[in-house]
């Protein structure tokens, strides 16, 4: 393989990166409007969503696309064919997220169309912060190749699952008190629930990155196994 085939590899490579990462931008503010429209109904953040939503599908399939071209020409070994391995698997996740996150606009539109079925958000904006906290920090671990800070995002998972579970206890506690308020809040688990499904999708975008850097495969390992390879790993690098 010449130098020239070398440089437009790292060219090719460097572009699908920047567009799975504009694609965590656009999911991210998916998610924040989302939110929006739980909070007041906003018919602006709701049309932000559902346009943002068809990006992230284009975006989607114009990565897979050059990732498809690049193994095809390239034919990427080692490191470079992990990294191509672990963009392909988070991309997959990422749209994902963008769907759980124009789920969450479209069941709070219905909500605040019928006044009598809305009930309050309880904690769901602190767990809508951490989850986006969480994209954020795997977008941060992808682009620097930081396995410690991919590693912590798959700690914080546990912690917006026990928010998932407060949520739960919390909603149907309020439906108990006040029947009137089921309907709305059915919704509002949904709500709850497409935000942990968010922060699953960001736990194993982590895990991918774990992967691209270490070449470990640290999935159903459990949050201590991954922590303890990429702290020995990283520990191997520095010696």
């Amino acid at each position: 393989m010449t130098e020239h085939t070398y440089k437009q590899f790292d060219v090719d490579i460097d572009q699908i990166r920047s567009e799975l990462l504009r694609m965590g931008g656009l999911v991210a503010s998916m998610i924040r409007d989302a939110m929006q429209v739980v909070t007041d109904g906003d018919a602006a953040a709701l049309e932000r969503t559902r346009e943002n939503e068809k990006l992230v599908n284009k975006l989607e399939v114009e990565i897979d696309e050059r990732i498809t071209s690049l193994i095809a020409l390239r034919q990427p070994a080692a490191v470079d064919l992990r990294v191509v391995l672990a963009v392909s698997k988070m991309l997959t996740d990422m749209e994902r997220c963008g769907d759980e996150a124009e789920n969450i606009a479209r069941r709070a539109n219905r909500m605040h169309e019928d006044a009598s079925r809305f009930t309050p958000d309880l904690e769901l904006q602190h767990m809508a912060q951490a989850v986006c906290s969480m994209l954020n920090d795997v977008m941060d671990s992808f682009a620097r190749h930081d396995s410690v800070k991919a590693a912590e995002v798959v700690r914080h998972d546990k912690k917006v699952d026990k928010e998932w579970k407060g949520a739960v206890r919390g909603l149907v506690s309020y439906m108990i008190e006040d029947p009137r308020t089921i309907s709305g809040g059915i919704d509002l688990l949904f709500v709850a629930r497409s935000l942990e499904r968010i922060g699953d999708h960001c736990k194993n975008m982590s895990e991918r990155v774990i992967f691209m850097v270490h070449g470990a495969d640290v999935r159903h390992l459990g949050v201590k196994a991954a922590e303890r390879l990429v702290k020995e790993e990283t520990q191997g690098m520095d010696d």
